[in-house]
Order: C-alpha cells, then sequence, then structure tokens
C-alpha cells in the first residue's frame, strides 16, 4: 500500500504547534506511516524540539514540486514566508497570523497539485489570522477561497470513532432557525457521509439532532423537526445513506457513549450543540477535519494554548489522531 504524503506545518509559533510537530515526528512509528514534507522556519521548528526536549531526523528540500520520499525521514522545506524578526509568545500577532497563511497557503497548493495527497496543521489563533489579514469568518472558508472551491462544505469535529457535522457553524445564535432548510440539513448528511466513506468506512450511520429542546415535543416548542429535519432525513435515507432522527439535542450524545456502536456520525443543527458534548467528551483527543473541500485538511480541534506554550506541557493526542485521519483520507479516494 503506498504511504500518504502529507504536508505539515507548525500553526502559530506563539502556541503549542511546533512543540506538537516536533513530539508527533519523533516518533519513529508515526514517520513510518507517511511521507512527510514539513514546511516550516528551521528555528521555530528547532525551537519546539528544544521545547519538547526530542528531536527528529529531517532532509532538505528545496523545492515542493517533484519530491522524492526515500525513506522514513521526514523531507524539509525551510520557509518563512513574508515574516521578519523574533515572532511574538503566546500571543496573537500579525507576524504570527502571517507565518500560519504563508505556510499554509503552500502546503494546500502542494497538495491540490498533486504533490502531496493531505494536510496536517498545527494550532492557528483566528485573531492572528484575522490581524494579518484573513479576511473571512474561520480558515475553513479561507481555505475554500485558495481552492476556488465553491460546492458545499462543513468543518467536522472528531472524538475517536465519533464524528460530527452541523447544519450552521459560526453565525449568531439568533440566525440559526431561518438558517435551518431541508436542503441544507441534507446537505450536511451527505457530507459527513462522503468524508466516513473516505476514511474508510463502507456504511456510515449518522444520526441527525433536531432543533428545538425535546425535538419539539410533536410541534409544542417549534416545527422543526417536524416540517424540515424528519423530512431532510428521510430523503437522505432515499439516497441510501444510513441516517437516522431526528433525536433530541440532549440526548444524542448520551445514545453514542452509551453505546459505541450506535452511530459514527452526528448532525448538529448549530455550534455548541455538538461543540460542547463532544469536548466534554475528550478535549485533548478532538480533531477538525476540513470537510467537504476537494483536499483532506486535518488539525487539532483545540486551540494554540497560549497559557502553557513553551513550557514543554502539550499533550500529543489530538495531533496524533488528527495524523491518522489524514493518512486514511489522503488514500480515500480524493
Amino acid at each position: 500500500m503506498n504511504k500518504t504524503r502529507i504536508a505539515m506545518v507548525l500553526g502559530d509559533p506563539a502556541g503549542i504547534g511546533p512543540e506538537l510537530i516536533a513530539r508527533l515526528l519523533s516518533d519513529a512509528q508515526v514517520r513510518s506511516q507517511a511521507q512527510v514534507i514539513l514546511i516550516a522556519d528551521e528555528g521555530e521548528m528547532r525551537r519546539g524540539m528544544d521545547i519538547a526536549g526530542l528531536e527528529f531526523p529531517y532532509r532538505r528540500v528545496e523545492a515542493l514540486d517533484r519530491l522524492e520520499f526515500t525513506d522514513d525521514v521526514p523531507l524539509f522545506f525551510d520557509f518563512r514566508g513574508d515574516t521578519h524578526g523574533e515572532f511574538a509568545r503566546s500571543e496573537a500577532s500579525v507576524a504570527g497570523g502571517r507565518y500560519c497563511l504563508d505556510t499554509l497557503k503552500l502546503a494546500v497548493e502542494s497538495t491540490a497539485a498533486g504533490n502531496t495527497d493531505a494536510v496536517l496543521f498545527g494550532p492557528l489563533n483566528k485573531t492572528s489570522l484575522h490581524m494579518a489579514g484573513m479576511a473571512h469568518n474561520d480558515e475553513l472558508h479561507w481555505f475554500a477561497e485558495l481552492l476556488g472551491f465553491d460546492g458545499p462544505f462543513c468543518e467536522f469535529n472528531v472524538m475517536d470513532n465519533l464524528w460530527t457535522s452541523r447544519v450552521t457553524s459560526h453565525v449568531a445564535l439568533s440566525a440559526v432557525p431561518a438558517m435551518i432548510s431541508h436542503d441544507r440539513v441534507v446537505q450536511a448528511i451527505e457530507l459527513i457521509d462522503t468524508a466516513l466513506k473516505r476514511n474508510g468506512l463502507e456504511r456510515p450511520r449518522v444520526g441527525v439532532c433536531g432543533l428545538n429542546p425535546h425535538n419539539g415535543d410533536n410541534g409544542s416548542f417549534g416545527r422543526e423537526e417536524l416540517d424540515i429535519i424528519g423530512p431532510a432525513v428521510k430523503t437522505a435515507q432515499a439516497q441510501g445513506i444510513a441516517a437516522e432522527g431526528p433525536y433530541p439535542g440532549d440526548t444524542i450524545f448520551l445514545k453514542v457513549q452509551g453505546d459505541a456502536s450506535a452511530f459514527d456520525a452526528v448532525v448538529t443543527m448549530y455550534h455548541d450543540q455538538g461543540q460542547i458534548a463532544i469536548k466534554l467528551m475528550g478535549f485533548s483527543r478532538g480533531v477538525t477535519v476540513q470537510g467537504g473541500l476537494p483536499i483532506p485538511i486535518t488539525t487539532p480541534a483545540h486551540g494554540t494554548a497560549f497559557d502553557i506554550a513553551g513550557q514543554g506541557k502539550a499533550n500529543v493526542g489530538a495531533i496524533r489522531q488528527a495524523f491518522e485521519i489524514a493518512c486514511r483520507m489522503g488514500r480515500g479516494g480524493y
């Protein structure tokens, strides 16, 4: 089996990303699973090693096209982008955000060109990205514009074997009800079904949340479940998707915790409906997948952790999970 070729970047240099990448790539088993090209400033890469107290071998390359992977030693492309001087530490900055955008752009372009199969990045800080000029609400929309992609996409969050997606995302809660439509619910179900198939599942089981308390109590607290969400689930079923619901948002994750085989994915209606549950289930293991895009892109779901940056305390669990998902999705038929 051919190994997935992963373009990897450190994330915000003010946070724990450089340490996490050092911990990840210092593991010989990790290096044996994929062919890695790390795009990073060498000083920041070495600083990550110093913080982690670990090192990994690497081999320099001078260009990102026609990469030649010959062993389990990661390739390294020394790149700083349009930044100069020392980076701020444990705080948001223009330089940190610019470095993230510049290195990510190279990684995405390399993968879109077919030189690599997937992108894995260390944690970003949205304030830094916005300070550096990113005009989008989040990096997912920035990725879509960079790729020239105008199809449906959605952020997926993954906890061990459970995936979640949502019909609405980074919007005010007051705007959510008007955005819940039959087509948007069907689209969210389709997106995560496709992603899980690319992740190796032949027939994913998808549970769908309702919007209102107690699923609207048969229309007493709202009719979205009866008029929109339920019919959308039936449409997905008619397409051959193993979707069920809607289920009350306050019990569906208890159902999954009680029976890990109940669902492979849960589709929620708004951001916190799924995020609170999945982060309580295991914040240090969560992964974000930039779903629906034409290339696989993964990252830890936690943030830059400025409070512990530089202290050698970063937990590698989530980025290890993100790496393994990138490996599987990079082989999954994109």
